[in-house]
């Protein structure tokens, strides 16, 4: 487990945006995915600025993340390296303008 800890640390932080979700940014595979992504687009974050991670190719990688922030759920966010939340926290931040004052 510590490699893969060690794995996503290095993802988030050498990375603006990494979104841990279910499927891929053109295939979201899960509906909260599939808002995340949304609303990330609405931001204008594009495919090539968006290092996007799918849990369901990976079950270490899905397990890990939940670990690794401490938080059960995916999708999870994470902006120049710190945990923003999972769908429901991106969406509120994202109505309050908080989201895209980050990005």
């Amino acid at each position: 487990m510590n490699n893969i800890l060690e794995t996503i640390k290095n993802q988030v932080t050498t990375h603006k945006v990494v979104l841990y979700m279910k499927g891929t940014p053109q295939f979201p595979m899960c509906g909260f995915s599939g808002r995340a992504i949304k609303i990330l687009s609405a931001c204008g974050v594009n495919k090539s600025s968006l290092f996007a991670v799918n849990v369901l190719e990976d079950e270490d990688i899905r397990q890990g993340v939940k670990e690794y922030a401490n938080w059960p759920t995916i999708p999870q966010l994470y902006i120049n390296g710190d945990f923003i939340g999972g769908s429901d926290i991106i969406a509120q931040m994202y109505e309050s303008g908080e989201l895209q004052k980050l990005l």
